[in-house]
């Protein structure tokens, strides 16, 4: 059996999305310092669904395929639906991941998650702070990772 799916490797070698968006209107980056894995997801967003979305990653395959699998699922999607997205459904449509990359999935993920709450900090969008991981300097709520 093949370490990596048909559809990681499609993801790896032809990564939808890929870019940067000058002036999203957020922008969420994470990183693991265990693997190196960086990921950086830029957002369009106009009444509430994400028109755009692009993302750099440096990492891995399996960290550019679910950059690239989760920018699919998520653009022309309402904001809460993307807020809904999980590392196991990043998972489940890329027909799996090994292991121990699973971690990739995850950063995919809260890379989302931490550019929804960009777009809401920067315009002054009141939401639910358990929604979103503990941030380095939440100014919201005087949490810290």
């Amino acid at each position: 059996m093949a370490l990596y799916s048909e559809k990681v490797m499609d993801h790896f070698r032809n990564p939808r999305n890929v870019g940067i968006i000058e002036n999203a209107d957020g922008i969420g980056e994470v990183g693991n310092p265990v693997c190196g894995d960086i990921m950086k997801i830029y957002l369009k967003i106009d009444n509430d669904i994400i028109t755009d979305v692009k993302f750099e990653t440096f990492g891995c395959g399996s960290a550019i395929a679910s950059s690239s699998m989760a920018s699919e699922l998520i653009k022309g999607r309402p904001l809460s639906e993307a807020l809904k997205l999980t590392n196991k459904a990043v998972t489940e449509a890329l027909d799996g991941l090994p292991a121990h990359k699973l971690h990739c999935s995850v950063l995919a993920e809260e890379a989302i998650k931490k550019a929804v709450k960009d777009y809401y900090d920067n315009n002054g969008i009141e939401y639910d702070h358990s929604l979103f991981p503990a941030c380095e300097d939440c100014a919201h709520c005087g949490e810290m990772a």
